[in-house]
This record gives C-alpha cells, sequence and structure tokens, in this order.
C-alpha cells in the first residue's frame, strides 16, 4: 500500500491519540504549566502548577487567574491587570519572559517565579489565549540573598581592613612620648605590676594620672601584655574633637547622616573589634555620650549615627583621666553608671617628682632617642645637670622632661647637654616647700613663668602648650581652675 501523504487529513484516531500524548507530556512535566483564554479564564493547569501554588486544578479551571494567583507584588502592592505581561501575550502575540516575580498560593503565601507567557492562536491565526509555563525559584532567591550577605561581610571587612590601615599610616607618622616604660622606681614598679595582673584578661582597666606621665604607654602595655595583641589598640582623645563630631569618630556615621556625611564611615569601636581601644581624657565626654558609650561597654554593641542597624562589637576598654572621677560624679559631670563600669581596675601612674630616680634613666632614654632624630650625637650629660634636672617639679611630668631634652639638645653646640637655657632649673626654695605653699601654688607659680617667657603665646611651636607639654585645651583648663589670665597674672 502507498504511503500516506502529509497533505492527506488524519484521522480522528489519530488527533485524539496525539491529543492524549500532549496531554501527559503537561501532566508529566516538572515545571508549572497553565493555560488561559482570552478572557484570563484558567482553561487547564498541570499537576506541578498546582502543587506548587497549593490549588487543584478543579478550584483553578474557568477562574479568572490573575485575580486568584497574580493580584498583588512582591512589595504588597495591587498588581493591576492591565500591567500584566502574561496578558500581554494574547494582547500583542509577542513571547514575554518575566525572571522574577511572585505567584501567590492558597494559604496566602508568595511564590518567587520566573514565567513564560506564550500566545496561543486559533484554527483561524486570531490570538486565542496563552499558555505559561513557570518554575519555583526559591533557592535561586537564597542562593542569592546568602551571596548578597556573603559580599557585604567581604564589603565590610574591606572597609574595616583599609580604616585599620589609614589608622595605622597615620599612627606611623604621629609620634609618641615614649616607646617603653622607662625606670625602675618603687612607686612605678607598683604601676608595672598593676599592669601585669590585668592585662591578660579582657577587664575594663581605669588609667589614673597627671598630664604627660605616660597614660597612654600603660594602655600600650595592657594591650601589648593581652590576648588582643595581635589586634589593633585604637585610640581616641575625646577632649581633642569637638562634641559634634565625637560621635561621629567613636560609632560612625551613614553617609548623609549629617552635613558633609558624603560616605559611610567606620567608627573606631567597629575599628578595634577584637582589639583595645583607648579612651583619653574620658572625663571629658559629653553627658549625652556618656550613654550611649555605656550601651557598647554593657551590650557591646552600637549603632552607627544615622543609622538603624545594630552592630555587635568585641571591644575592650582601657580609658583615661586626669581628672577626679569621683568628683564629677558628685558634680553631676560624669555618669555615676559610667564611673563604675571604667573603674573596674584603676591603674595610677606616678607623677615625675614622686619618682625623681628615674630621671637620670629618662634622660639617657631621650637623649639616644633624640640624637638620632635632630642628627645631633651627646656624648655626655654633667652631674650638676641631672642634679639640676631631679631638683626640679616637672609640672608637665616625662612630657615636659622630654621636651626639655629636644630644646636643649636643639640649643647644644657640642657632644654636652646644658639645660640652663632651656628650662629655668630651679633648686626646691624654702618657701616653695614650706607647708604654707599648695601644690597648686607651685603649678601655678611655673605655668605664669612660662606664659611670661612665651608672651603669654599659648599654642604653636614656641607656645607655653609645648614648653609645658601639654594640650592647649588642658592648658586652658588649667588656668581657668588657677585663676590665671593674661590680664591679672596670677590671682
Amino acid at each position: 500500500m502507498p504511503p500516506r501523504s502529509d497533505t492527506e487529513p488524519k484521522s480522528s484516531t489519530t488527533i485524539e491519540a496525539l491529543e492524549r500524548r500532549n496531554e501527559l507530556i503537561l501532566q508529566c512535566a516538572g515545571e508549572g504549566i497553565y493555560g488561559l483564554d482570552r478572557d484570563g479564564l484558567t482553561t487547564f493547569v498541570n499537576p506541578a502548577a498546582a502543587q506548587m501554588l497549593g490549588w487543584s486544578a478543579e478550584e483553578l479551571i474557568g477562574k479568572p487567574q490573575h485575580a486568584i494567583i497574580h493580584h498583588t507584588r512582591s512589595d504588597g502592592s495591587e498588581y493591576q491587570r492591565e500591567a500584566c505581561p502574561i496578558y500581554s501575550a494574547f494582547k500583542d502575540g509577542e513571547v514575554h519572559r518575566v525572571d522574577d516575580e511572585v505567584f501567590w498560593r492558597k494559604d496566602g503565601t508568595s511564590l518567587p517565579v520566573e514565567y513564560v507567557s506564550t500566545p496561543i492562536r486559533d484554527e483561524k491565526g486570531q490570538l486565542a489565549g496563552a499558555v505559561v509555563t513557570f518554575n519555583d525559584i526559591s533557592e535561586r532567591k537564597r542562593q542569592e540573598e546568602a551571596l548578597r550577605g556573603a559580599l557585604a561581610e567581604v564589603q565590610q571587612l574591606k572597609e574595616q581592613l583599609e580604616a585599620e590601615n589609614t589608622y595605622l599610616r597615620e599612627e606611623i607618622q604621629g609620634s609618641h612620648n615614649f616607646e617603653e616604660i622607662i625606670g625602675k622606681s618603687d612607686s612605678l614598679a607598683k604601676t608595672k605590676h598593676r599592669i601585669e595582673q590585668v592585662a591578660a584578661t579582657d577587664a575594663t582597666v581605669l588609667v589614673l594620672g597627671e598630664t604627660g606621665v605616660g597614660k597612654e604607654l600603660v594602655a600600650r602595655a595592657v594591650h601589648n601584655l593581652s590576648k588582643r595583641s595581635k589586634r589593633p589598640l585604637v585610640k581616641v582623645n575625646c577632649a581633642s574633637l569637638p562634641s559634634t563630631l565625637i560621635e561621629s569618630e567613636l560609632f560612625g556615621h551613614e553617609k548623609g547622616a549629617f552635613t558633609g556625611a558624603s560616605a559611610r564611615r567606620i567608627g573606631r569601636f567597629e575599628l578595634a573589634h577584637g582589639g583595645t581601644i583607648f579612651l583619653d581624657e574620658v572625663g571629658e565626654l559629653p553627658l549625652a555620650l556618656q550613654a550611649k558609650l555605656l550601651r557598647v561597654i554593657q551590650e557591646g554593641e552600637l549603632e552607627r549615627l544615622g543609622g538603624s542597624r545594630t552592630i555587635e562589637v568585641d571591644v575592650r576598654i582601657v580609658a583615661a583621666t586626669n581628672r577626679d572621677l569621683a568628683k564629677a560624679v558628685w558634680a553631676g559631670d560624669f555618669r555615676d553608671d559610667l564611673y563604675y563600669r571604667l573603674n573596674v581596675f584603676p591603674v595610677e601612674v606616678p607623677p615625675l617628682r614622686d619618682r625623681r630616680d628615674d630621671i637620670p634613666q629618662l634622660v639617657a632614654h631621650f637623649v639616644a632617642k633624640l640624637s638620632a632624630k635632630l642628627a645631633k650625637p651627646i656624648e655626655h650629660v654633667p652631674n650638676n645637670v641631672q642634679a639640676a634636672l631631679q631638683r626640679y617639679d616637672w609640672p608637665g611630668n616625662v612630657r615636659e622632661l622630654e621636651n626639655v631634652i629636644e630644646r636643649a639638645m636643639i640649643l647644644t653646640t657640642d657632644a654636652t647637654l646644658r639645660v640652663d637655657e632651656a628650662l629655668e632649673i630651679r633648686p626646691t626654695s624654702p618657701a616653695l616647700t614650706s607647708e604654707h605653699r599648695t601644690l597648686d601654688d607651685v603649678e601655678r607659680e611655673h605655668i605664669v613663668s612660662v606664659l611670661e617667657q612665651t608672651e603669654w603665646r599659648m599654642e604653636g611651636d614656641r607656645g607655653a602648650a609645648v614648653i609645658l607639654g601639654l594640650h592647649p585645651n588642658t592648658l586652658r583648663s588649667r588656668m581657668k581652675k588657677l585663676g590665671i589670665s593674661k590680664k591679672t597674672g596670677a590671682t
């Protein structure tokens, strides 16, 4: 029998067989598939679609598909039928592909999907509806979210590393008063012992002492002897920053948090994560910031200025002050709860006048250090110079001593150190040690003397603050406390 021509009409039996085979394919397909007529009513639903959506085929067939499973966007806003790409397919005859929308299940939850809406034409070529195939992309969304989280973590680590590198460059470029604790006096030995006792713990340390005694050096020693020594020691001088900037400096800020905040910035607490933060002159913190600092100490978390995300930090706190914080608490200038949190383990650093036996060793250290810096070797420090330095009361402590040695070396024209032009060294007079003279009297007299020598210039290379080894703000505070003004001198 000759073969049947392709142009011959298929028998009804053959057509039915093809329909059954096609229906079987639709039933077995792993993708969700459903059909729509020109009115948007569902004409068929395969089992995969019914299972993913939680509806039975009977509940969907003959019903408006958009109103049941595609009525709302992922953000909760209404999805108008006129804007639906599925309906567009049997209006414009084009295939529409969407890779990120949601269908809604029977239980009211959303299902993230990607879908293709393909137009269907009747035997006359007229648009008759559409067939939609879709896939559940929940796993893809989870992977994308995990990737975003990983990238955000990498970005945060990158920002922290960049901030650490910037901070360390600033530290290298900056100058330190001295590089190690110098001296063997009994009073200094007690301080070293306290450092050894607390360093191995994570306890908060409060370093107490006058300006210039080396409180930062104690903080460095505590950090270097601790298990955090491989992480940064980050320092903040709470008195040197305007009150408007301290919060941003400590806790960071988000872009646009305030005028001039053109980019996000990591604060010093985040920078010190895993390490130690040194809060110098902590007694100068404004009351409003004291509450936020207390939260970091108590809960180990903070929020950047202008941000809402809580950031956890693991930081060991070493604070320092030359103020009597107990008196500040009584006066209402310092929170008592913060004071008790900071004063877990106090370490007192003795003033230089209480460890005069250490002065020769300190002089030798500074001479060796500054010889390299100034390219001016000093081979001899006369005994009368050493004795004069030991007699002096050093209101600026070790910092003042270093400044005096540096000025003396600049003025020295040979290999012998002389200090008479660098500092007016006077033996302690009976009047000065009289029980009728207080420490404030001695300090007042010395500050006025230096101010008169500088013609009352407080700042700059030749200002009184540099000579005294004090920060200009600290000098002004001392002057106010001691009643010193240019008009009246010492009042």
